[in-house]
């Protein structure tokens, strides 16, 4: 399985990398490099991937892209085994403009490529500031109207 998993992160790559010397200067293509990256155990490329990423893509130029750029790389660092720096941009990730699913809830509580960082008392700390604040059902009963 770890086999075809690489074979599979091998090929992705080299995809990624036509797209990224297509558009050098675009920070999601180069952020999504970081993640195959971290997946393929390339710890240092992944992290400078990422940071170049940050660096073409800031919040403050384009906060749509940028905030997403932040928060994928906490997912690129988790994976490259920096506990440290995934939870440090993770916080910065939630504090960007624009938040996307992968910092919700729900995201953070259940979908394993935040499984690097289970167990941390810091992620299950920002995991529990982001749960429902009471047990009130969300959906509401629709009833027939008289005529």
């Amino acid at each position: 399985m770890r086999r075809k998993r690489a074979t599979a992160f091998e090929a992705a790559r080299a995809q990624q990398e036509k797209i990224v010397q297509a558009q050098p200067d675009y920070g999601p293509t180069l952020c999504v490099l970081g993640l195959i990256d971290a997946a393929l155990g390339r710890k240092d490329l992944a992290l400078d991937e990422g940071r170049r990423a940050i660096a073409l893509m800031p919040v403050e130029k384009d906060v749509l892209n940028g905030s997403y750029v932040l928060q994928y790389f906490a997912i690129t660092a988790a994976w490259a085994g920096e506990k440290e720096l995934a939870l440090q941009q993770l916080e910065a990730g939630r504090r960007a403009p624009v938040a996307s699913l992968m910092l919700s809830y729900g995201a953070l509580k259940l979908f394993p490529v935040w499984d690097p960082l289970r167990g941390d008392p810091r992620f299950e700390k920002i995991v529990q500031s982001l749960a429902p604040k009471d047990n009130k059902p969300r959906i509401t009963r629709i009833t027939r109207m008289k005529k």
